[in-house]
């Protein structure tokens, strides 16, 4: 599929570019990031905080706007906003009385947000979160907090503005909000896959007279492949699952979405609401207000997904509440009373690096201190050796993009290429240092920084976490390496909960380790062997098991079969660290 683009690595750079030289009336972009703003936002209030993956739009920066949110953190294609895209974004709008984030549950988010919330915390910025998981289809009952959010995100975070707007605290905005999102249910079908830019097949393979059904927002399979049906029957079935799952009955009242994915047309969403109309009517629920259209898409994904969002009298007190962006309004406030605003203080527009640039693949240059097989690392070694490891993955794209898009939403490739090009540039730049733990603390933030989605804090974290802290070190032994890694394993499974067996990055790494330690006495080469065939063995196990956290978690047995990406990823890793140390490639 053509795309009408100039580059797939300048695609969200120049979207944000035309979106904010389309409606710079209202919006500014963070000169550092990439955040959209709100010029006129309201002073003294909780601020409103929204962000996630580009190529859902308008979702996330077309909901930034007046009784909506103060700004949006904006990721790559799928991928979340790395924690400073978090961070820098919110500080723009913090007015002193706390910073609220809107998002949807996703592992990549809330690892990054929760991270952001840090940097912010650690300034005196009180903040709090609210993840939306209204995805009937991606989890069970007893396991909510694990569903994915999808359209339901428009209902919440049209209350969350409206009651920042009417100057809640943060503890009340953040019970309100709450209360939203508790309050909506939302199930979806594809009928098309999306593609990513710059990715020469779609994310998967939809044969002819099939769907989806319970897709995710990112692009990943349903939970179910099944035969096409009917307006009329995919609609009875959808709704049949969301009152399942709700808390609705006769004399409720609700208001509803049925949301476009990308290429549905309103004329398809105006046939499903008819038959979700009758049904409401059949079972004595009152309507307050319907939305047909394309809010959160996925590309151009076919397909929709309809939405309830139950409503008492407080929920509808701020859903009633005027709001106005140009994708986006309520009530009688509109934008042709919205006067021209002073530039914002966030400064001028600044160029920034894409994502990844397709056009700087060429190995960076490697040297080695002598020949043969290295008995330790010195800085420079160690230096060259995380160059090594980065020209690796890049090599290796194409590769974790097809590992991933099996079963996720094909991002992996790009994301880990991203970081480890951001690597590289930062152990150019430190040429010369012979503190080995201070080169993996640099190339950890260096991804961590960058290359938002799990992967950023995850794969960040491998080389960060078990570095931070340390003395100074000039050379880097087995033992030391040994060590390093389990400090990270630990940080890494505190921070995003995985154990063997859950089919993440974690099935790699914590065998790796095992191996590191049983091996530390023997040589750096030989421990990396062992390391190296761990991993590899840990990845092939990845494809016994289900997935418990991630894009795949919600295609249960369907997961059977396919290797994880993250593992994948770790062990290349020490697969290049294997290779540096012996000298072979």
């Amino acid at each position: 599929m053509r795309k009408i683009i100039n580059h797939p690595d300048h695609v969200v750079r120049e979207m944000m570019e035309g979106y904010i030289a389309a409606y710079g009336r209202y919006y500014v972009k963070h000169p550092k990031v990439n955040g959209v703003i709100l010029k006129q936002h309201r002073k003294d209030k909780v601020a409103l905080v929204i962000g996630g993956g580009s190529g859902h739009e308008p979702m996330f920066s077309g909901f930034v706007g007046k009784g909506l949110a103060d700004a949006a953190a904006c990721g790559n294609f799928f991928a979340s906003p790395d924690p400073n895209t978090v961070y820098e974004t919110a500080k723009a709008v913090d007015q002193g009385k706390g910073v609220l984030f809107v998002y949807g549950c996703y592992a990549g988010d809330n690892l990054n947000f929760d991270m952001g919330e840090e940097f912010l915390n650690d300034e005196g910025i009180p903040t709090a979160h609210v993840r939306v998981w209204d995805d009937v289809a991606s989890a069970p009952q007893e396991r909510i907090s694990d569903r994915r959010g999808i359209a339901g995100d428009v209902f919440v975070v049209k209350v969350a503005g409206a009651a920042c707007d009417a100057g809640l605290s943060l503890d009340e905005v953040t019970r309100v909000t709450e209360k939203a999102r508790d309050n909506t249910r939302s199930i979806g079908v594809a009928t098309a896959p999306a593609q990513l830019p710059g990715v020469d097949h779609p994310i998967f393979e939809l044969p002819e007279g099939k769907i989806e059904y319970g897709m995710g927002l990112h692009g990943e399979r349903g939970v179910l492949r099944t035969d096409w049906q009917d307006a009329d029957v995919l609609a009875e079935k959808m709704y049949g699952q969301i009152m399942d799952d709700a808390d609705l009955k006769a004399g409720d009242e609700v208001c509803v979405l049925v949301n476009g994915l990308g290429s549905t047309s309103i004329a398809e969403l105006a046939i499903v609401y008819r038959k979700v109309k009758e049904l409401l009517d059949k079972d004595g629920i009152k309507v307050h207000d319907t939305d047909l259209n394309s809010y959160c898409t996925s590309q151009e994904m076919g397909g929709f997904s309809i939405t309830l969002f139950k409503l008492d009298e407080e929920l509808k007190k701020y859903y009633d509440m005027p709001c106005y962006c140009p994708f986006y309004a309520k009530g009688e406030l509109t934008g042709a009373g919205i006067e021209e605003a002073e530039e914002d203080s966030c400064g001028p527009e600044e160029t920034e690096e894409p994502e990844f640039d397709e056009n700087d693949v060429e190995d960076a240059e490697v040297s080695r201190s002598q020949e043969g097989e290295l008995t330790c690392l010195n800085g420079e070694d160690t230096r060259n050796m995380l160059i090594y490891i980065a020209n690796k993955i890049i090599a290796n794209k194409p590769y974790l993009t097809d590992v991933d898009s099996a079963i996720g939403d094909g991002d992996h490739g790009i994301g880990m290429a991203g970081g480890m090009q951001k690597v590289r540039r930062k152990m150019s730049q430190m040429e010369g240092e012979d503190n080995v733990y201070a080169l993996f603390e640099a190339a950890g933030k260096a991804m961590l920084l960058s290359m938002g989605g799990a992967s950023g804090v995850i794969f960040g974290s491998l080389y960060l976490a078990g570095a931070k802290g340390m003395e100074p070190k000039e050379v880097l032994t087995a033992a030391d390496l040994a060590g390093m890694e389990r400090k990270s394993l630990a940080a890494i499974q505190e921070r995003g909960k995985a154990k063997v067996g859950d089919k993440t990055m974690v099935d790699a790494l914590a065998p790796a380790v095992e191996a590191l330690e049983a091996n530390a006495d023997k040589s750096l080469l030989e421990m990396l062997k062992a390391a190296e065939e761990a991993a590899r063995q840990g990845v092939e196990n990845t494809k016994n098991y289900l997935a418990k956290f991630g894009r795949a978690k919600s295609l249960m047995e369907r997961a059977i079969g396919y290797q994880d990406a993250g593992a994948t990823s770790v062990w290349l890793i020490f697969q290049g660290m294997r290779e540096f140390v012996e000298g072979s490639k």
